[in-house]
């Protein structure tokens, strides 16, 4: 198991392992298709037994735990993708249903025990950045995906390219930041500090997600879709 903690993960190495090793996994593991109760088995077994790719999901795994992972083309074209995105729309709503509900629970507990303006700050801020993940999904979920399962359906699709994706594609994680820095400059002492601890937490949490997102649609996706549009448009 010390060995899964500084190299790439493969196929035959224990799926119960990989997540003892590395626990922020696991909330990839429903993302991706796979249901707890492995056992002992291999990554190949489970992910064979639950219609997964191997090699996907072992890619998907690997962009999510190492800093400076980022498959090659080839890599990624010799890759199934059809997971793809359907493992994307997933993950937007984990982050809609769950993971900004969560933080947004605890910013209201925060927000109550504050006087005057500053708690409004914190609600006002949170609502803008939830308004502008939205809207961002939103157009991907619109526009940018059916594109992708068109391409992947040998279908010329000419109402969209991957160009326009990268020209519009914002940085939905970096206001995270913005709001850990008004957190941490501006928070009266008095706040409970359970609700503050816990709202530092789901933040880094969800913003180091967001980063790896970013990573699986600029270096993954846009690759996988560029050479789709050559093949299929050409």
């Amino acid at each position: 198991m010390k060995n899964l903690k500084s190299r790439l993960f493969v196929s035959d190495s224990r799926l119960s392992d990989l997540i003892t090793a590395h626990p922020s996994l696991l909330s990839l593991l429903t993302r991706l298709g796979i249901s707890l109760g492995f056992g002992d088995r291999s990554i190949a077994d489970v992910c064979e037994a639950s219609g997964v790719d191997t090699d996907f999901f072992l890619l998907i795994c690997n962009v999510h735990t190492f800093n400076n992972y980022v498959p090659s083309t080839a890599a990624i074209l010799g890759t199934d993708m059809t997971g793809l995105v359907p493992y994307l729309e997933k993950s937007h709503k984990y982050y809609v249903d769950k993971r900004l509900p969560h933080i947004e629970r605890h910013l209201d507990a925060i927000a109550k025990q504050l006087q005057g303006r500053i708690g409004q700050v914190f609600i006002s801020f949170f609502q803008q950045y939830k308004q502008e993940v939205l809207t961002h999904f939103s157009h991907e979920e619109r526009d940018v995906f059916p594109h992708i399962r068109a391409l992947m359906n040998g279908e010329r699709d000419t109402t969209y390219s991957i160009g326009e994706f990268l020209h519009t594609h914002s940085d939905i994680e970096g206001k995270l930041d913005d709001l850990l820095n008004i957190i941490f400059k501006y928070l009266p002492p008095q706040v409970d500090d359970d609700n503050v601890l816990d709202v530092v937490y789901d933040i880094l949490r969800l913003s180091e997600d967001l980063k790896k997102h970013t990573i699986i649609e600029e270096k993954i996706m846009v690759p996988l879709v560029k050479h789709l549009e050559n093949a299929i448009l050409s």
